[in-house]
């Protein structure tokens, strides 16, 4: 496994920007055009529709991820990024389109076999084991464990060994994701930001080529954000592509190698970070036509919310809701009856 530094003097001479520089290569003249094809992508989507009823929540005509580069996938809510998360992991099946990963053709394929080929996922709300141990939880993600077999595990001289190497390993990765004391506690005792961490760490178990982040940061306090972008970052110079769903800009902005944004259902922008929180489709997507800002410079709470004026509120506090307005005069009241008449 990499050696990770844990202070800046153990930093020097460990870490590679090996794959930093070759995505920045990569992708550098790769113009910002929804559905753009990449010099190296590692999946590749065409065609992709889901409909729910007479809704259709994807409609995905092409879609690409650079190899070895971070790649955020951002839009308002509703817009149908977590669908179309389902619909290439396999947790959902599409109505129509093609996708494969790594030059492998995942139509049909489950979502175990989907894990298997290289390709995991974590989730919005995360998916522990609150009644296992950390530990249990990190061991549950390794794959090709020779003792699962009702005959094999009564014969411990057949996997014993196998168990001591997904042992060290989820050792390894608890202690880089600083969860090595809490190896031993439920994982329902664990805070929200913990379980983020352990879902990350026991992704990792299987060694995978793409990480599918579904907001990683959602519900982790300030505190434990830097250290969920620090573990971002550190998969890239591993070797591993990450595509990650957000809504903090900030965040996007700064580990981000290229955005893709969908609004709904479809990719209506594409670009290096700093071409996309200034292009006219996104910031429309997000705010309305009528917003002239930066999204870099929108608090994330803001970004979050769903309607347009409760955003324009928010930045230029120029107009007032119902909840915040002052009370009418009675003179203003009595005004107000006698247009109303």
């Amino acid at each position: 496994m990499t050696q990770w530094p844990m202070n800046k003097d153990q930093a020097k001479g460990l870490i590679s920007t090996a794959f930093v520089d070759r995505v920045a290569k990569d992708l550098e003249f790769v113009k910002p055009i929804p559905g753009i094809k990449k010099p190296d992508p590692i999946l590749v989507a065409d065609k992709v529709t889901r409909r729910f009823g007479g809704m259709t929540a994807v409609d995905v005509d092409h879609f690409e991820i650079e190899r070895h580069g971070i790649t955020a996938l951002i839009g308002p809510n509703g817009a149908g990024k977590t669908t179309f998360f389902n619909l290439m992991t396999g947790f959902d099946i599409p109505n129509t389109g093609t996708w494969n990963f790594d030059g492998m053709d995942l139509a049909k394929v489950s979502p175990e076999q989907v894990a298997r080929k290289g390709m995991v996922r974590t989730f919005q709300l995360t998916k522990v084991m609150n009644r296992l141990t950390v530990m249990d939880n990190m061991l549950l993600g390794s794959q090709r464990q020779r003792g699962e077999g009702m005959l094999r595990s009564l014969v411990p001289g057949l996997w014993k060994s196998r168990e001591r190497e997904i042992t060290e390993q989820a050792s390894e990765l608890l202690k880089r994701f600083l969860l090595w004391k809490k190896k031993d506690d439920y994982a329902g005792s664990l805070s929200g930001g913990q379980r983020k961490l352990l879902e990350m760490a026991r992704a990792l178990m299987s060694n995978p080529k793409l990480v599918m982040l579904d907001e990683p940061m959602a519900g982790v306090n300030p505190a434990l954000k830097q250290s969920l972008l620090d573990h971002i970052l550190s998969l890239r110079e591993e070797g591993t592509t990450v595509l990650f769903v957000e809504h903090d800009m900030n965040m996007v902005r700064h580990i981000a190698d290229w955005v893709t944004v969908m609004a709904e259902g479809k990719i209506v922008a594409e670009g290096k970070p700093a071409e996309v929180m200034n292009d006219k489709a996104v910031i429309d997507a997000y705010l309305g036509s009528h917003a002239n800002i930066d999204l870099g410079d929108i608090p994330e709470s803001v970004v979050n919310e769903e309607s347009a004026a409760a955003v324009t509120t928010a930045l230029t506090g120029s107009e007032k809701s119902p909840e915040t307005a002052a009370p009418l005069s009675s003179g203003e009241q009595s005004a107000h009856r006698k247009e109303q008449a």
